[in-house]
């Protein structure tokens, strides 16, 4: 199971870039791909339109995680074990939905997700 971040659900729309390709790869592979709320709510901000957010629901087919009481305290968590850095706090959020759900991340921006690795939080090597 692999859980996109937001930067993947926004690459998706855009034809030829690397994120759409592995995204592509991976449904052929047959593996199943989630996101998280908050990922999905930062999507959904945009810009982008009702097609883009119906052709990215598609590709997950729906399958986005609600932000969970348990999601809620793994992030606080990860938040806390990390040294409360302020720009942490949306990652814990999406890297909490990750470890709880076992799923490894999918995401460009590893620099913000490192933290959280020692706390069990699996990312996907961006040339798998």
């Amino acid at each position: 199971m692999i859980l996109l971040d937001t930067n993947y659900l926004i690459r998706a729309l855009v034809p030829q870039s690397e994120e759409m390709q592995r995204i592509v790869d991976w449904v052929t592979a047959g593996e199943e791909l989630i996101t998280s709320a908050v990922s999905w709510y930062e999507f959904i901000c945009g810009p982008v339109d009702e097609e883009g957010i119906a052709v990215v629901s598609s590709l997950i087919e729906d399958r986005i995680l609600p932000f969970t009481r348990d999601q809620a305290a793994e992030a606080a968590r990860l938040f806390n074990e990390t040294g409360r850095k302020r720009n942490l706090r949306v990652d814990a959020m999406i890297a909490s939905a990750a470890i709880l759900t076992h799923a490894e991340l999918a995401t460009e921006n590893l620099g913000d997700f490192t933290d959280f690795t020692a706390s069990g939080l699996q990312l996907i090597n961006p040339s798998r």
